[in-house]
């Protein structure tokens, strides 16, 4: 025979609450039975108590005694016994011969008729209790001996009907189940609010649901690359996966869950965009080696709850940005000249045309020598490729904008003296951003120059970027460097962000980045970095 099943609630909460409510209703029960069972054996030892002291009080009493040595003792406790009934509220009281035959009785008939009972101890004189089924019924009593000069005379027995037991019983176990009852419905009560907020909280999910959602959600922190971090309210970190203690650079989970977020030691900039109240769309952050995209959102819920942050890793990407800003500013330069090159050809042709063809070849020879050398001064200064091909592109760029770049005199890097600790991207990051902010300073200023310096000494390699431009407050000569910070209009793209990209690169190689005021006016900025020589290893 098949059974129908119970339907089961499928909601977390729902479960929760019927597991709850049976508990209750079981504590609930086994309490009831517990009291009941306790108050029926309290009952029945106060009852025992009441016999006792009803008994013992009539067997002492001298009245009870002078009756019985007269001739007709029934005659004078039979009255006696059923007024003690009467005060005192016992069911019975029964004074009889040491032999059990009653001289009293409630019921009169039962007169002179032997006691229904165990009476030897008594008759040896010693008081005891019972529960015994008597002619009344079922009764708890106790029998007692009446003692005179040593001499047991008579007996006294006292009860109550074990009816008027269960009947006390009863009426005390019905309020019992009055106020388990309304435990039960407060208790119920209780746990459906309770109930009602859990599957408000779990959206009406069941255990097996959220324990899914909790493998999705944990697979999903590791396997996502990109940095996520979640705030709590008071900008605690509550949770951070693998990508964003990497980007962030901070230790294990265990050290960075449950840390405010200014005790994580990040850049200031980066820091109060986290603190934040607004959200931040596509800001880029520095840290100490990485190039970030930071976005963050508020959790809200009818007040604050906390803060999204996710975080991209665009350190390559803004590299090749910055390769492509100069190819394109070589291709640029590349134009610019190919179009001077075709006026010089025109004028050329022209001269030819003409018949001056000595004054052509006299005007082509003088352009040529010009180029050549402008090229044999940069590479004689500084024969290291990549940085000579940088120079020569920079060359080109400022003198489309009209600024004149010159490598200084005192420049001198012959090539393989560079070690392979310093790359090559590093190079062109820090003194092409150099150059290009120099530029941007330079441009519009009288007899605008900006002289580039590069040489080697005492295992550093020093690099120097002048420019005749206004100049750098001392106050804000901290500031410059850090991303934002712009004395020029923003662009499209938003600026502030070269200076910065030097000053990480300059500290990710252990070197020094310092800014000053040149002697002819304008800045100065000088880098210095260790030329580390790379440790060898392999088998010997």
């Amino acid at each position: 025979m098949r059974f129908p099943s119970v339907p089961r609630p499928r909601s977390l909460a729902g479960q929760l609450f019927a597991m709850q409510a049976v508990l209750i209703a079981v504590v609930v029960a086994g309490y009831a039975l517990f009291t009941y069972v306790s108050d029926r054996h309290q009952a029945e030892e106060a009852a025992t108590r009441q016999a006792t002291a009803v008994a013992r009080s009539v067997a002492d009493s001298p009245s009870v005694r002078s009756a019985i040595h007269t001739s007709d003792p029934s005659a004078l406790l039979q009255p006696y016994a059923l007024q003690v009934m009467r005060d005192t509220g016992v069911d019975f009281i029964t004074i009889m011969t040491p032999d059990g035959i009653r001289w009293t009785h409630p019921d009169p008939t039962q007169i002179g008729r032997r006691y229904l009972g165990h009476i030897d101890e008594a008759r040896h004189g010693h008081t005891f209790s019972e529960t015994y089924k008597g002619t009344l019924g079922a009764s708890v009593r106790t029998v007692t001996p009446v003692e005179d000069n040593g001499r047991v005379i008579g007996l006294v027995s006292a009860g109550i009907k074990v009816e008027a037991i269960s009947r006390r019983v009863q009426e005390q176990v019905t309020a019992l189940l009055g106020v388990a009852a309304g435990a039960l419905a407060l208790g119920a009560i209780g746990t459906y609010v309770v109930n009602a907020r859990l599957r408000r909280h779990t959206h009406g999910m069941n255990a097996a649901e959220l324990s899914r959602m909790h493998d999705y959600h944990e697979a999903a922190l590791h396997a996502v690359r990109e940095g996520l971090l979640m705030l709590d309210g008071q900008f605690r970190v509550a949770l951070i996966n693998d990508g964003g203690r990497e980007l962030l650079g901070v230790g294990a989970e265990g050290d960075v869950v449950g840390r405010s977020v200014a005790e994580l030691g990040l850049p200031a900039p980066l820091t109060g965009a986290l603190l934040a109240s607004e959200p931040r769309v596509d800001e880029v952050h520095l840290t100490a080696d990485r190039v970030l995209v930071v976005n963050t959102s508020p959790v809200s819920g009818g007040e604050r709850r906390g803060t999204v942050a996710t975080l991209r890793d665009v350190t390559e990407l803004q590299s090749l940005m910055g390769e492509l800003d100069s190819e394109r500013g070589f291709t640029q330069a590349l134009r610019s000249q190919a179009h001077e090159a075709a006026n010089r050809l025109h004028t050329v042709v022209s001269l030819i045309e003409l018949g001056r063809a000595p004054e052509a070849v006299d005007f082509a020879t003088a352009e040529l020598e010009l180029a050549q050398a402008l090229t044999d001064q940069v590479v004689a200064a500084v024969s290291e490729p990549v940085l000579a091909a940088l120079l020569l592109g920079k060359t080109a760029q400022a003198n489309e904008r009209g600024v004149e770049l010159v490598v200084s005199d005192e420049s001198r890097l012959d090539d393989g003296l560079l070690p392979e600790s310093l790359s090559a991207r590093d190079l062109v990051t820090i003194l092409g951003n150099l150059i290009d902010n120099a530029v941007d300073a330079a441009q519009g200023s009288a007899g605008a120059r900006v002289t580039v310096t590069a040489y080697a000494e005492d295992a550093e390699l020093v690099m120097k970027v002048t420019d005749t431009g206004s100049g750098v407050d001392p106050a804000h000569a901290e500031l410059v460097f850090q991303r934002g910070y712009s004395t020029k209009p923003a662009g499209p793209g938003g600026r502030g962000l070269g200076l910065a990209l030097v000053r990480q690169a300059v500290t990710r190689l252990e070197g020094t980045l310092t800014v000053a005021e040149a002697p002819e006016g304008g800045a100065v900025f000088e880098v210095r970095l260790p030329l580390r020589s790379p440790v060898a290893g392999g088998d010997v």
